[in-house]
């Protein structure tokens, strides 16, 4: 009892010198009062030698000279795949355009009350002391919630933040406007918005986010790999927490293994070149027609497995009658479906026979349903994958994740750390997640962030619910680029001129910081200490990610400025519990420690862990090598039943039929898109694809020297067919327009035979560099593909993003190329 009340006094006596510590830099303070009190370990900045981080694209190894990054470096080699993404820490600490100061836009620092908010991305910007811009958020935020109420605070924030447990920039967001009063929220996601709301109708479960069969069952027992809409060598470079790069191991394997490998896609990615696999090329949005087509064939050449769809599925019978036409008279079968996807009846009756008479791995990527009537695609797959019959084999079935975050990739017997929350006080029983049920008391889908903005108090239709948009006068951003992000770039610009007051924290001038009223500068990773784990769905190594250099001019941790602001809000305890972001740190860890224990796991002290700046990896047990997804399920239904309401694979579902939608049926159906290349009055002639960028995660690293790497004319590349090139008198290497009624961009012409006549490819994520800053319609220098695609929902279902449903023009820039100038210091 002595040595408890000691140190509760111990503690007391610090509490009490934080009383006498001002506001400003009361984090970093606390931290120094702490050093000699609790944490008992060196946290000096090394000099001269090599530091272990990690981030998004991997475990990093940076070479420090003189107190500054020189190199950056993978920390591992799996493969002979390289990760470009991995050599440019420097770039991102040093950029040209890293944002140095508090700066505050000049008429909103004039007169908050009339802000002129038709002036952002065009006003003068005006250095503020750090304090001033604290107290001045503080200020016109409690203004807002006096006047709005909570639902008046837009802080979704949605977007990939810096990787890390601790300083996730979002979670601090959420965790500060819960401490202080609530906000609106938005729920669902960019990258699989239509999906992750079917699936749970058809699976019982996310499915987009699960793990996958193992790979190494996949290499034992499958004949055929299909690679469906998926470019994992591009996507595995990355992971939500930091990527194990496993993922490239097996693919590797899987090159040498001389299975059929097969990749439809309208282009032929870098994954199908390297497989060597064959390439079959549908047109964009028309998936869907094919999988029937082949569903057809199989019916009637009775090959299918009518045991799997009698015991294991529901409503395949009211399916059926739709493939045949009962009700609209239209048979769905290969003719049906090769005049609409574009790929010759020959080639889907050929690998229907071969997919049914093979064990057949049907590894599906996300584009496919980001798109209009994006809820179709993957239902389909999945009813496609139920006539095969092969769901819950070995190496046979579907996967929706084996190209992100190195899904099927076997899972270790590991101890996992958590991070903070953005519930302040959350229960023995919550771990890191609480934030999603507890953080906002208003929240719509992510994807309709803009139609929020444009339309306060209209009703939509959202998975068999209703939700009416908030009228929102603050938006505080954090961890993310919208201005990029988001479809329909112009709309989205038209729609930010509405809220009284943008907040944004940020690294860099992105072209959301410029858009903004108040600029916060931010630290990146490498500026503070933080913790994650490699290997979203294998939990492999626990890395710590140690500060490597000292924080650049005047940026704070997302952590510092919240619990500034907090003490504004007279919450500052509530909000940190009195730890500095390194003893959140340990505390994550210690967590994961006593796990280990119970475990019999093997894991340092937090201290010896710290020091000697190593990971932890954890071994992998025999028996997840051999994990079958749906295995269990396959193996008794009855026992082990799917979370849908019969307990099986709904290709038929009552719970969808209830909801009385027009543009999602009860069962998987072609739906035409709002526009595609099919279509009988065209607004636009060529289709565009926007698939997530091989060179950057979506918008990151824009602004560093990697671009080079990939520029075309110092602009984002466009893909353009042979033929089509010629048609138009474009060349490699020229200077092309792309455009269509919603905007404009320049980008740079690579002339290819590997995409499919008919269809132009722009990688989604360039930075919006506006010819003439300010004005909605102008035209961006730098390529952004969002600037042409459509901000429509998929459906009443899900309301997810559509942006590879979008046709535009292309001609040759016959103009002076303008200079690019995004990334540098604004005026």
């Amino acid at each position: 009892m002595k040595n408890i009340d000691q140190k509760r006094r111990g503690f007391i006596r610090v509490a009490a010198l934080f009383s006498t510590v001002p506001f400003i830099d009361a984090i970093t303070k606390r931290g120094e009062l702490l050093a000699g009190t609790i944490a008992k370990f060196s946290t000096k900045l090394v000099e001269n030698g090599e530091v272990l981080t990690a981030a998004h694209w991997g475990m990093l190894k940076l070479t420090i000279k003189n107190g500054k990054v020189v190199k950056s470096e993978p920390y591992q080699k799996t493969s002979d795949i390289e990760n470009s993404l991995q050599y440019y820490t420097q770039d991102l600490v040093y950029a040209d355009d890293r944002i140095k100061y508090p700066m505050v836009r000049k008429s909103y620092l004039e007169n908050p009350d009339n802000p002129k908010p038709e002036l952002r991305g065009n006003d003068e910007w005006v250095k503020v002391p750090y304090e001033k811009a604290i107290k001045l958020i503080a200020k016109e935020l409690k203004k807002t919630r006096k006047e709005k109420g909570a639902k008046g605070v837009f802080a979704g924030s949605y977007g990939w933040k810096s990787s890390g447990n601790m300083h996730n920039a979002r979670v601090l967001l959420q965790r500060f406007m819960t401490a202080t009063g609530g906000f609106t929220g938005t729920v669902g996601d960019y990258s699989t918005g239509a999906s992750q709301v079917i699936m749970p109708h058809v699976l019982g479960t996310l499915e987009v986010y699960e793990q996958q069969t193992s790979w190494p069952l996949v290499l034992e027992h499958s004949k055929v790999v299909v690679i469906w809409g998926a470019n994992p060598l591009a996507t595995l470079k990355i992971a939500w927490t930091s990527t194990d790069e496993n993922g490239f191991k097996y693919f590797e394997k899987l090159k040498k293994s001389g299975k059929k490998i097969i990749c439809i896609d309208p282009f032929k990615t870098e994954t199908c070149e390297y497989l060597d696999a064959q390439w079959v090329a549908p047109n964009p949005n028309t998936d869907v027609a094919m999988m029937m087509g082949m569903v057809h064939t199989l019916l009637e050449a009775k090959k299918y497995n009518a045991d799997f769809l009698a015991d294991y599925t529901e409503g395949f019978d009211k399916f059926k009658e739709y493939i045949y036409g009962k009700d609209d008279g239209i048979v769905k079968n290969v003719q049906w479906a090769s005049k609409i996807c574009g790929v010759d009846e020959k080639t889907i009756k050929e690998l229907a026979t071969l997919f049914y008479d093979n064990r057949t791995m049907l590894m599906s990527g996300w584009g496919m349903q980001r798109a209009h009537h994006g809820e179709q695609p993957h239902w389909m797959l999945v009813t496609l994958a139920s006539v095969l019959g092969q769901i819950g084999l070995p190496g046979g079935g579907f996967g929706l994740s084996y190209h992100y975050s190195n899904g099927g990739v076997p899972s270790a017997k590991s101890a996992i750390v958590g991070g903070i929350t953005a519930n302040v006080t959350p229960s023995k029983d919550e771990g890191g997640a609480a934030w999603l049920k507890n953080a906002a008391k208003y929240s719509f889908p992510v994807a309709r962030i803009a139609d929020a903005l444009l339309n306060p108090g209209k009703t939509i239709d959202f998975n068999g619910k209703k939700v009416t948009y908030p009228e929102i006068d603050f938006i505080y951003w954090v961890g993310g680029n919208p201005l990029v992000h988001h479809q329909d770039t112009n709309t989205l610009l038209k729609a930010w001129q509405k809220p009284r007051t943008v907040v944004v924290n940020e690294a860099f001038w992105t072209p959301t910081a410029r858009m903004a009223d108040i600029v916060m500068p931010a630290t990146t990773s490498y500026e503070r200490n933080d913790i994650t784990m490699t290997g979203d769905y294998s939990n492999l190594n626990i890395v710590p990610m140690k500060q490597a250099v000292k924080k650049q001019f005047e940026a704070r941790d997302d952590y510092q400025i919240f619990s500034d602001l907090s003490k504004e809000f007279g919450v500052f305890d509530k909000y940190t519990q009195n730890k500095t972001d390194l003893q959140w740190v340990e505390e994550f860890y210690t967590k994961a420690y006593n796990q280990a224990q119970k475990m019999k796991l093997s894991m340092p002290t937090f201290r010896e862990f710290w020091g000697k700046n190593k990971p932890i990896t954890f071994d992998v047990p025999y028996e997840n090598t051999q994990f079958t997804r749906y295995a269990d399920f396959r193996e008794d239904p009855i026992l082990n039943p799917l979370g849908t309401p019969s307990g099986r694979i709904e290709i038929y579902s009552k719970t969808i039929e209830k909801m009385n939608y027009k543009d999602c049926k009860a069962h998987p159906a072609w739906l035409e898109p709002a526009e595609w290349v099919g279509m009988k009055e065209k607004p636009a002639e060529f289709a565009l694809i926007s698939p997530h960028p091989s060179h950057r995660l979506h918008s990151q690293l824009n602004n560093t020297s990697l671009r080079k790497k990939y520029a075309v004319a110092n602009r984002e590349p466009i893909w353009i067919n042979t033929k089509d090139a010629k048609a138009k008198g474009i060349k490699d290497g020229d200077i092309v327009r792309v455009f269509n009624e919603r905007g404009q961009i320049l980008t740079g012409a690579i002339v290819t035979d590997g995409l499919k006549e008919g269809i132009v490819r722009v990688q989604e994520g360039a930075w919006y560099d506006p010819l003439e800053k300010g004005k909605i319609g102008t035209l961006c220098k730098n390529g952004s593909a969002n600037l042409l695609t459509k901000d429509i929902p998929t459906s009443e279902l899900a309301d997810g993003n559509s942006s590879n449903t979008a046709l535009v023009n292309i001609e040759k820039y016959t103009k002076a190329a303008p200079e690019l100038t995004i990334f540098t210091q604004p005026n």
